[in-house]
């Protein structure tokens, strides 16, 4: 092989700087005893985590949660501006664990928090108990709230989730599936510097390396940087080991098992201020990071990144701790018991009777007692970090922190100052006007944008025009988002063709409870790859109602350039399936799909859909303009009916003989079905109950006897269905099997429909006007 010449490519200009802690900082001046400190902490954070994973065995990722322990501690103590008294204090500095695995060592943390404030300076804590997690609350570790063990049900245990979610207070989402986290904790980071401006909360976000290999991880960093969210810290657990490999990153001139960059690389690629700590364990370069990080050095994000070793002084390191640890009970879990016993002068308790949940967990609660009784015995440690707290809240009081001018507001929103039933003249379009749905959608959130104060934000994936989402950024200013030269944008870029990311970000916008993220590309590409963020977004919400007692804050996934109408793009663009992967696939309330086929519905649909407080929307839209029809000629009720989620087309008087029942969805068949088969309908005097439905979500919230008498169970059973989706998505309405096979859909020819114009498609799948009617006549006849 011939040997070619080696050349370096250097990195082109950055805005941001480069910082090796060890050779650029100076070690910080700290008081006595600070390191020692912060050892002894780290040590009873390290022997939790361990007692954690033993007495919930096969349970959580001891050796991540460890390793970050150093650093973490350092966050929570030195690094935040918070008051642990109120965790929902809106002008508070927020750590959000993006590494959703390490919840053993987030709840390791807190409860050691909780303890040392009891301890060291009880007035600091919350009166309300809600908000806290105790050192009782880890009985509840990885348990279902059915929970009914003794110690559980009478410390009064609060059920922790195997990863983090917003029932824990200090915790703004639920994280931990495949790089979500990052994206939306930057959301939070936006939306705390659009609501607070240039003296915005700072969002700190602990990741390891491992987490920043999915993709969107990449499309998030890409974005923040491009944003300049100056506000935002990452801090990167550096450890080099995953569940299968002690070699994720090239490190030096060794290749990496699954990427050939490392952290600092990664960072500094994507225009972030990076700040390396070669020695992650060592307590005063981790509080030098810590303090450089304090003040706002220019306008780009930073991530610090600390070379640490995972499942350090367990026992067990690298990938063997990540996802394991020592066996119940055995020597190895002893044994790494042992540092501190000797150092705070104590014994734990050795268990080897049987593995009988009572037994086990009065071994645990004993356990937990001792280490309890361990801190009580050293006040002087507690104090310590009490006082940090203190100052932490001081620091906060100090700042002053105000909502910017200008600042949105969504309750003129959601307090009634919009109704779906009052359709503003920018959202009302004539009879015979061409519309497309997409355009109506625009005018939607472009009006309620200017009611809000900008609190819409949108997004797309390099689609902002193409699915009119940039109506709703008209008459603010053009362009980005730029938290620095152009803060008053409401169009975010998101690192391009990037779905992923961009709804993990708008999920964590909407998170932060100020704003509604909005985002497009064609429903085929959205609906699948923002279902994860959707998903974790949804769990999120519950758990923060469950806290908190508030509503969800939603997102809106706007399935962009739906079904076959897309057809010139072929069968990879022209999606009927979309629809199925969210429509009544979220428990009641989660999310809400909009299947309008009239551009006059969007702005009811939309206002009835935001005011119900779901986690999701989803509309459905599509590309090529429709005539708007003119609803009282046709007998159709007006377009504010489509809020029932579904409504009569067409209702015969009560007794009067019928042919049968029709239900329909879908732009493209409904348009075509009302301007070329309900005339032939009457001219044939077939006498048809017809239905639309316009969201089954909006359906499901009324009252059980409304929906039977909006859509009766007699009709169901008869009915027949003609949709733009698929046929599953019709099983709600036809729940036959006679009227299942005679619903038309795209796949009944048993194939993906091919490309060419939506009619020819349409024809194609037979649901152009000519294949409706013979299916409708067919039906009618055979009913008699």
């Amino acid at each position: 092989m011939d040997t070619l010449p080696t050349r370096m490519l250097p990195f082109g200009p950055r805005r941001a700087v480069y910082v090796d802690v060890a050779r650029d900082l100076a070690a910080p001046v700290l008081p006595d005893g600070t390191v020692e400190a912060f050892e002894a902490f780290d040590l009873a954070y390290r022997t939790l985590c361990g007692i954690l994973y033993n007495y919930v065995p096969t349970s959580g990722h001891p050796g991540g949660s460890i390793s970050s322990g150093r650093h973490v501690a350092g966050i929570l103590f030195s690094g935040l501006d918070y008051d642990i008294g109120d965790p929902e204090r809106p002008d508070a500095d927020l750590l959000s664990y993006a590494a959703g695995h390490k919840a053993l060592g987030l709840y390791a943390m807190w409860a050691l928090r909780d303890e040392i404030a009891r301890i060291g300076r009880p007035g600091l804590l919350p009166e309300d108990p809600r908000f806290r997690l105790r050192l009782e609350d880890l009985l509840g570790f990885r348990r279902n709230p059915t929970q009914n063990t003794p110690l559980f049900e009478r410390r009064r245990a609060r059920p922790l989730d195997g990863h983090p979610t917003p029932a824990t207070p200090f915790v703004r989402l639920a994280t931990g599936a495949s790089g979500v986290g990052m994206g939306s904790s930057f959301g939070l980071a936006f939306a705390a510097l659009d609501t607070w401006g240039g003296h915005a909360p700072y969002v700190h976000v602990a990741e390891g390396e491992g987490g920043m290999t999915p993709g969107r991880v990449a499309e998030a960093f890409a974005l923040a940087s491009a944003a300049r969210l100056w506000n935002l810290r990452v801090h990167v657990d550096w450890n080099q080991a995953s569940i299968d490999s002690d070699r994720v990153c090239r490190e030096g001139d060794r290749p990496g098992d699954y990427v050939q960059w490392d952290p600092v690389e990664f960072a500094y690629l994507h225009d972030w201020n990076v700040v390396f700590v070669e020695q992650g364990h060592d307590v005063r370069q981790v509080l030098a990071a810590l303090e450089w990080t304090r003040a706002r050095r220019n306008d780009q994000p930073t991530a610090v990144v600390y070379r640490t070793t995972k499942g350090w002084r367990y026992g067990i390191e690298g990938r063997r701790s990540h996802g394991a640890g020592h066996g119940f009970c055995s020597p190895g879990f002893h044994t790494s018991l042992e540092p501190f016993e000797r150092r705070f002068g104590v014994a734990f308790p050795r268990y080897d009777g049987p593995p009988d949940p009572i037994a086990v967990e009065q071994a645990f609660w004993d356990t937990l007692g001792v280490l309890r009784e361990a801190l009580e015995g050293e006040r002087a440690l507690c104090t310590c970090f009490a006082d940090r707290l203190a100052q932490a809240r001081t620091r906060l009081e100090a700042a002053g922190r105000t909502r910017r001018p200008g600042c949105p507001d969504l309750a003129r929103v959601y307090a009634g100052g919009v109704r779906p039933d009052e359709i503003p003249p920018s959202c009302t379009y004539a009879a015979g006007a061409q519309v497309t749905l997409r355009g109506a959608l625009g005018d939607t959130l472009h009006h309620l944008n200017r009611i809000s104060g900008g609190g819409f934000v949108g997004a797309s994936a390099d689609l902002l025009e193409s699915t009119s989402l940039s109506h709703l950024a008209k008459g603010f200013p053009a362009g980005f988002f730029d938290a620095v030269s152009n803060p008053g944008s409401r169009l975010v870029a998101c690192g391009g063709i990037c779905e992923d990311a961009m709804g993990a970000f708008l999920s964590g916008v909407a998170s932060y409870g100020t704003h509604v993220g909005a985002g497009s590309s064609y429903g085929a590409f959205i609906a699948a790859l923002e279902h994860v963020a959707a998903r974790l977004h949804g769990i999120g919400q519950q758990a923060r109602r469950d806290l908190t007692g508030e509503p969800f804050h939603p997102f809106l996934i706007v399935c962009g350039h739906a079904g076959l109408q897309t057809g010139e793009d072929g069968p990879t663009h022209a999606d009927p399936q979309a629809l199925q992967l969210l429509q009544e696939n979220f428990p009641p309330g989660v999310l809400v799909t909009l299947t309008p086929w009239d551009p006059q519905e969007l702005y009811p649909l939309t206002v009835a859909a935001l005011q119900a407080r779901p986690a999701v929307v989803a509309p459905f839209v599509t590309r090529p303009p429709e005539t708007v029809l003119d609803r009282e000629k046709l007998g159709i009720p007006p377009a504010t009916a489509a809020v029932q989620g579904l409504y009569p087309l067409r209702r015969l008087p009560g007794g009067a003989p019928r042919h049968g029942t029709l239900v329909l969805q879908g732009s493209g068949v409904t348009n075509t079905f009302l301007a070329q088969v309900l005339p032939r309908i009457d001219a044939e005097g077939l006498k048809l109950e017809i239905f639309y439905v316009s969201s089954a979500e909006l359906f499901d919230r009324l009252p059980a006897d409304v929906q039977e008498q909006v859509f009766p169970e007699a009709l169901a059973s008869e009915a027949m269905g003609i949709t733009d989706f698929t046929l599953s998505t019709m099983y709600r309405w036809i729940p036959s099997r006679a009227g299942r096979a005679r619903t038309l859909h795209p796949f009944r020819t048993g194939r993906f429909p091919g490309s060419g114009q939506a009619h020819k498609v349409a024809e194609e799948a037979g649901l152009h006007g000519e294949g409706q009617w013979r299916a409708v006549r067919d039906y009618a006849r055979r009913r008699g």
